[in-house]
């Protein structure tokens, strides 16, 4: 299993509660919710982030900006996923 950790003090400012109160897409495996409010992502592999990735590109409106402040907090934290895909 694939565990990515959004720290909420982070850049991005994203949490465990972000997800619930914009209503952003779930990855497939669910979101934990950790002490301090960070979001911890759960996948199986590499290729779920990837499909992951791409829904929340699609997101539409003001929430766009908040997918690709995930995506960008996810590319950070995997790096190999940018080496692989040039559309991360």
């Amino acid at each position: 299993m694939l565990r990515i950790s959004i720290p909420s003090n982070g850049p991005s400012k994203i949490n465990f509660s972000s997800f619930m109160n914009y209503l952003l897409p779930v990855p497939p495996k669910g979101i934990d919710n950790e002490v301090n409010n960070d979001a911890v992502l759960l996948f199986d592999n590499e290729e779920e982030v990837r499909v992951y990735t791409d829904k929340l590109k699609q997101l539409p409106g003001s929430h766009k900006k908040i997918g690709n402040e995930i995506i960008n907090t996810i590319t950070r934290l995997v790096p190999s996923l940018r080496a692989k895909s040039p559309t991360l």
